[in-house]
């Protein structure tokens, strides 16, 4: 007769797979610390070696492939810093970019009134989603830049047409995001919830806007990017009122000032990814603590 003792492990093995086990939850912990801290230095130095490749690459055609009677198409870095950001327009330059800010905050805050609204409507009602979505779809397509023109003869050249301008363009992406993440609501959530029989707003309130948030926020960051555009867009041809940094850049452009030129540029550049990164901040503090990305 077989020994039963023979077809198990013995004390021992047990002992030592308990203890392997032991072992290797103790070490999970500083693994999974020094995963995270790769992480983190990748993802700082990855942008900086790609920052620094840039910088090499502008140096580079500054002084190599320019010569001295033709740098000014592309001056050196230091030279934007200290005659662009800090030279005798630095007070006109940020006075400008506050302007701009102005309009594209505004802007894209009408714009995500009107989207979410939009969205709404179509999402629970397939007749407006048949009779608006098609519109949307063209508005998005109307080169805005044969549109502005009508903007001007329609409302003046003042702050309300270039808000308009910035709504014009930053509407389509809330509209079709928003839409998206109503429509993605999980059914058995919504099996769940006619259970109970609850009202259309509570359904709405407590089920399908929780459940678009991330969409929401993800319109809201192309938006924000689009608003930006929106309003130097709308300084360019109205060129009336208090300068933005659309106009600045115009105005350097015909004067042939290539450091401020790049400056406001720069400047322009750096509002939209302000912009784009505080709503992917708000998006991570609203829905990071149960949306996993």
């Amino acid at each position: 007769m077989t020994n039963s003792t023979a077809t198990g492990p013995g004390p021992d093995a047990a002992a030592t797979a308990v203890s392997a086990t032991a072992d290797l939850a103790l070490a999970t912990p500083p693994m999974r610390n020094r995963a995270t801290w790769v992480q983190k230095v990748r993802r700082t130095v990855a942008p900086l070696l790609v920052f620094a490749i840039v910088i090499g690459a502008w140096y580079l055609v500054s002084y190599v492939v320019l010569d001295a009677s033709r740098r000014f198409l592309m001056p050196p870095p230091q030279e934007v810093v200290r005659d662009g950001l800090f030279g005798d327009s630095a007070p006109e330059m940020w006075q400008a970019l506050g302007r701009t800010a102005a309009v594209a905050l505004t802007g894209l805050l009408i714009a995500a009134v009107v989207g979410i609204a939009w969205a709404i409507a179509m999402a629970h009602s397939k007749t407006m989603e048949n009779a608006l979505f098609p519109y949307a779809v063209v508005l998005q397509c109307i080169p805005i830049l044969a549109l502005v023109p009508l903007v001007g003869f329609w409302f003046g050249f003042g702050f309300g047409a270039r808000v308009f301008v910035c709504v014009l363009i930053a509407l389509f992406p809330i509209v079709s995001n928003t839409l998206f993440g109503f429509q993605s609501v999980d059914p058995r959530m919504r099996d769940l919830f006619a259970l109970h029989h609850p009202s259309r707003m509570t359904v709405l309130r407590k089920l399908e806007f929780p459940a678009a948030m991330p969409a929401i926020f993800a319109g809201l960051r192309i938006s924000a990017g689009l608003a930006v555009v929106g309003a130097i867009v709308g300084d360019f041809f109205f060129k009336q009122g208090n300068p933005g940094i659309g106009i600045l850049i115009d105005n350097y452009r015909s004067r042939l000032e290539a450091p401020e030129l790049f400056a406001a540029i720069l400047l322009a550049s750096l509002l939209g990814v302000a912009v784009f990164w505080f709503f992917g901040w708000l998006g991570n503090r609203i829905v990071g603590r149960w949306y996993q990305k």
